[in-house]
């Protein structure tokens, strides 16, 4: 499989939805602590039933070319042989909860 070839699967966490989307093209991102990822690979469906989520994510990223992931956000990279559907799912348990970093160490008072 030459470089060019290589398809990434990545897996993260982003406002307490795991997305998991196929991508072309990842690297350490020029900004430090990011994930850079580009080149969306999308499924083209052939059949009636189409997933919300896969539509959602085509929506969300449809004029992006880049995005930079926190690192502290991927759960997981794979180079796959075939692109699968893209997908948003619900975090759960309350153990699968990604708290947010650097998080505040106080909280604002309303006066």
């Amino acid at each position: 499989m030459s470089n060019e070839a290589l398809l990434y699967r990545i897996q993260f966490i982003s406002n307490g939805e795991r997305y998991e989307l196929y991508v072309k093209t990842l690297m350490q991102g020029s900004l430090f602590g990011f994930v850079e990822i580009g080149d969306f690979v999308w499924d083209t469906h052939t059949s009636v039933v189409l997933d919300p989520s896969h539509e959602k994510l085509k929506s969300e990223f449809a004029e992006v070319t880049k995005t930079y992931i926190p690192m502290h956000n991927v759960l997981r990279i794979d180079a796959v042989n075939k692109k699968g559907s893209a997908k948003i799912t619900q975090l759960e348990n309350k153990s699968d909860k990604v708290t947010q970093f650097p998080s505040p160490i106080y909280t604002p008072t309303k006066e």
